[in-house]
């Protein structure tokens, strides 16, 4: 790597840690729960929100039942977080739901299990982004045509920042996360404290009407508070990531993990009833539709519930309310967090079992999985940049992926409980695992409820698109899979091991009488082939006839065979020349010596070794055909390895010093 593209890289991901100091990059619970929570924690920001949007569209009558919806997500969101803490303690190495399905359930439950929640990370990270940027463009309408490049430019500072460690992530993202846990709790608490002494806070929607759609009453009506409910879910997203993520807590890690995730579920369980009940104490009206309002002032613009509830409790333009809506913009974004560490995770497990490329396993210079981090932040952007930002129409995605994958989990945790219960006879434990089989089994029962319901409700107002991608990235994951296993059988040694080649016949390729050429002709004479020749290709009879005569002044001992090619191609001469070879026996080998220039600067590179290049690309592909590469430094080459030498030794001394 040249300084040009080293330095850059450094001063943004900061100097390579080596694998010794792993055990420095894991999380105390005090910056995990910004790191793996950021999600659910941020999901309150909305989740109160297209509850009352769904049950507006049967008028003001149908908000009476927001309560009951709001107390069923709750539940759902209790059981969901015991099930998942089961989860930690059961799979202390990493327990996403693939990692659970794949031991309990069989590969085909945890691919689809991985492809859902493949599918769903990518969302959240298009979701949360673009969410934040629309809260920003709330109080600036002028960045209003510059939301995608915003969103993608977020998505991008995300990603360098994920790629600086996941400790330093942690760091960076607690002062919002904690902001916004603050502010919303402090308004609730403040508005609590308004009511108990006469001084009600009023929203300002308070006075606006909204026009049911259509009547709603009987299967219309159950449709609608399911639709409700099933947009509230979106506060269960992310919940997963903490299980996901266990090996990244410091020890002990299963029971950090799980403090952690039972910490989340009360904080989100809180702010998630306090914006609910606000929004209904200080009648918080909002339609999905702004035909809906009835009664609405001139020129007015509906705001988002969070921001009429700091208006209503701490006043308009007040220090509360901009602190409010600053910490809501900036966890939105960073709940995309979640998702950048639970992708490249996951990720990195397929990788490892050979249904994505091996690459993702691979940790980079800051112990972080590198190329995960990296294809999230792709994916996500192209998906931003194809929906134009527009958090309407990308939340009718959501959703569907984490249902999928709750299901799975739980699911494969039952499973795990039985085989564990029928391997042990202590009663004690026996009761211990009972217990957690059941939680289990709730959770999976429920989930798969809820799914169904998620599905039935959003599929026609655009979950149909994941419902398609899903089975693509589970296509994809079985192609690489299998592909990976038809070369393990491929190249798996017979019983007789590999047979030594009958004869190796030697070709070095020259075009002049120079240093580098003589080194490989000499190089190729040191293995003692069977037969030993060079060869050329008469593309200009000039230069080839002073070859010649250089070929005797010097009295090179290897015959030197001139080929003749009537359209002046190298490399087709060349590759026929040496099939033929190859005819001479069956066990045959010929090594092809390719001398080739080693240059400093990458400009150096366009100006030579062009047609070594060209000549190579074929050569692999021919069978029984060994290529080697016979290198020559220049000058600049050399100069090039000693800055590289004094980089390299400036940058192992800076991570050590601690």
């Amino acid at each position: 790597m040249t300084t040009l593209t080293r330095l850059p890289k450094r001063l943004m991901l900061g100097h390579p840690l080596q694998t010794s100091m792993m055990g420095d990059t894991l999380l105390p619970k005090k910056l995990a729960l910004p790191v793996f929570c950021s999600d659910p924690l941020s999901s309150n920001a909305y989740a109160t929100e297209e509850i009352l949007l769904m049950l507006s569209l049967g008028g003001l009558a149908l908000l009476s039942m927001t309560p009951w919806v709001a107390a069923a997500v709750v539940t759902l969101l209790v059981i969901v977080v015991l099930s998942y803490r089961q989860t930690c303690y059961a799979y202390p190495d990493g327990g996403g739901a693939y990692a659970v399905s794949r031991e309990n359930l069989g590969r085909t439950a945890a691919l689809v299990a991985a492809s859902a929640l493949m599918v769903d990370y990518v969302l959240t990270v298009a979701v949360s982004v673009a969410a934040g940027v629309a809260n920003v463009v709330a109080a600036f309408p002028a960045l209003a045509p510059h939301v995608v490049l915003m969103s993608a430019g977020l998505v991008v500072a995300l990603a360098v920042v994920n790629l600086r460690g996941v400790k330093e992530s942690g760091t960076v993202f607690a002062v919002p996360t904690y902001g916004f846990v603050l502010c919303v709790l402090a308004m609730t608490g403040f508005g609590i404290w308004r009511f108990l002494g006469g001084d009600a806070p009023v929203a300002e929607s308070a006075t606006i009407g909204i026009r049911a759609e259509q009547s709603v009453a009987g299967l219309l009506l159950v449709a609608v508070v399911l639709r409700a409910f099933a947009s509230g879910c979106t506060a269960l997203t992310g919940v997963e990531a903490v299980s996901n993520g266990v090996p990244n807590f410091k020890q002990p890690k299963s029971r950090n993990a799980a403090a952690t995730l039972g910490i989340m579920g009360v904080l989100t369980i809180g702010m998630f009833v306090g914006i609910t009940a606000l929004a209904l104490a200080t009648h918080v009206h909002v339609a999905a539709d702004a035909a809906q309002l009835v009664g609405a002032p001139a020129g007015y613009s509906q705001r988002t519930v969070i921001a009429q509830l700091a208006a209503a409790v701490f006043g308009n333009d007040s220090a509360g309310f901009y602190a409010v809506q600053a910490f809501t913009a900036a966890i939105l974004v960073l709940a995309a967090n979640t998702a950048f560490n639970g992708f490249p995770i996951l990720a990195s497990i397929l990788g490892e079992d050979g249904f994505l490329p091996r690459q993702f396993a691979r940790r980079g210079d800051r112990l972080v999985f590198s190329n995960g981090i990296v294809i999230l932040a792709l994916l996500a952007v192209a998906l931003i940049w194809a929906f134009d930002a527009s958090p309407t129409r990308l939340i009718q995605l959501y959703i569907i992926g984490v249902f999928v994958s709750f299901t799975l989990s739980q699911a494969g945790m039952v499973r795990h409980w039985r085989t564990l219960i029928r391997l042990t006879d202590r009663a004690s434990e026996i009761g211990r695992m009972r217990r957690a089989q059941g939680i289990n089994a709730l959770g999976a029962a429920t989930t798969a409820l809820v799914l169904v319901i998620v599905l039935v409700t959003k599929f026609t107002h655009g979950a149909w698109l994941v419902v398609i991608a899903m089975p693509l990235v589970y296509a994809l994951m079985t192609g690489i899979g299998r592909h990976y296993q038809a070369v393990r059988d491929e190249l798996r040694p017979g019983p007789a091991g590999v047979l030594l080649p009958s004869r190796i016949h030697a070709v070095v390729l020259v075009s002049t009488v120079n240093t580098p050429a003589l080194r490989a002709i000499a190089y190729a004479r040191a293995t003692r082939p069977t037969t030993l020749t060079a060869v050329t290709v008469r593309t200009n009879v000039h230069e080839t006839d002073q070859l010649g005569r250089d070929w005797l002044d010097r009295d090179i001992p290897v015959p030197l065979t001139i080929l003749d090619s009537s359209f002046r191609d190298v490399t087709r001469p060349v590759i026929e020349h040496i099939r033929h070879l190859r005819t001479q026996g069956p066990r045959d080998v010929v090594a092809v010596f390719v001398p080739e220039y080693v240059v400093g600067h990458w400009w150096e590179q366009l100006l030579h070794n062009q047609t070594a290049l060209r000549l190579k690309a074929r050569l692999i592909f021919l069978p029984g055909v060994m290529v080697t590469n016979v290198p020559y430094q220049l000058g600049s080459a050399a100069a090039a390895e000693h800055r590289h030498q004094e980089e390299g030794a400036a940058t192992d001394a800076g991570p050590v010093t601690r």
